[in-house]
């Protein structure tokens, strides 16, 4: 078994019951002796009825040691039954062979949305993963944001192995459905002026249908964004919401124009915004820095 296996298996089994283990360990015993595509997708399909659906409490350790195991990885959402799917198929002993391909594919032709969290979130830990980039990118498609989010963050599968236009409508695509960029590893690696110039057309049409312009939406410039996109951070600054100058503070320092922050930092009177810009200022720029602006994460922390 692979290393990624033994420490989910690890950090899984302890949490489970006598008879989920139990269970558990016989399916993964009866997937590497071999079982054919049909049997293969019916066990994933089963541990809904065996393995719980809450969530596993994961260490800043173990979020470390995945990070180790495989560059990018972040399973801090996932959860128990998750874990466990993703348990079955690293159990596949033809994992670097044509029969894992075609049974992959048929589990994902007919997995429910809870069966596709899985499955796309196993796809990173895969030999050989590039052979399926085309159904990670159709991951990357889906209006169901539960499993767009599983393709598209806390994972290196995208800035590995997606082409340029792949990457960008997966980035874009994110703030269309309301996904966390923040959460999209390798994100600054792979800004481009052509991703800044969609995410800037974005903008301006938000803008002139009277909406507010989704804060992240900055992350896609930092340097490569221009003059045009120091006009739009600029104008963001002067009068957007707070979490929208939060953002564009933070960009504007992303993208080099730490003057400007200096300025605006002496008219802004939040003092909100102020200390984002004071911390955007000593370095705190990397696109987790938006986590703190994230409602979902804000949320958990007054819990």
């Amino acid at each position: 078994m692979s290393a990624t296996h033994e420490f989910l298996f690890s950090k899984l089994t302890p949490s489970l019951s006598e008879s989920s283990r139990s269970w558990l360990e016989t399916a993964s015993r009866e997937i590497t002796g071999g079982v054919n595509s049909a049997r293969f997708s019916a066990l994933v399909s089963l541990a809904s009825r065996h393995v719980p659906r809450g969530a596993l409490a994961w260490t800043g350790t173990e979020i470390a040691q995945a990070f180790d195991l495989c560059e990018g990885w972040n399973p801090e959402r996932w959860s128990a039954l998750e874990t466990a799917r993703v348990l079955l198929v690293l159990s596949r002993a033809d994992l670097a062979e044509k029969s894992a391909e075609r049974a992959l594919e048929d589990a994902f032709q007919y997995a429910d949305a809870g069966e596709l969290v899985a499955l796309y979130r196993s796809l990173a830990h895969l030999p050989d993963a590039r052979r399926f980039a085309w159904r990670a990118g159709e991951g990357c498609r889906t209006s169901m944001r539960t499993v767009f989010e599983a393709a598209a963050c806390d994972t290196p599968y995208p800035v590995r192995h997606f082409d340029d236009n792949a990457w960008r409508q997966m980035v874009i695509k994110c703030l269309f459905v309301g996904a966390p960029l923040w959460r999209v590893y390798g994100l600054d690696t792979r800004l481009d002026a052509e991703l800044a110039r969609m995410a800037l057309d974005l903008a301006d049409e938000r803008r002139s249908a009277g909406r507010d312009v989704p804060h992240e939406l900055w992350l896609c410039l930092g340097r490569v964004g221009g003059e045009r996109g120091l006009a739009a951070l600029e104008r963001e600054l002067g009068g957007a919401p707070i979490v929208g100058r939060r953002a564009a503070a933070f960009a504007l320092v992303r993208a080099g124009a730490v003057d400007r922050v200096k300025a605006h930092m002496s008219r802004e009177k939040d003092p909100t915004v102020t200390r984002t810009m004071r911390a955007a200022l000593t370095g705190r720029i990397h696109a987790s820095a938006f986590r703190e602006l994230d409602p979902a994460e804000m949320e958990s922390a007054q819990r």
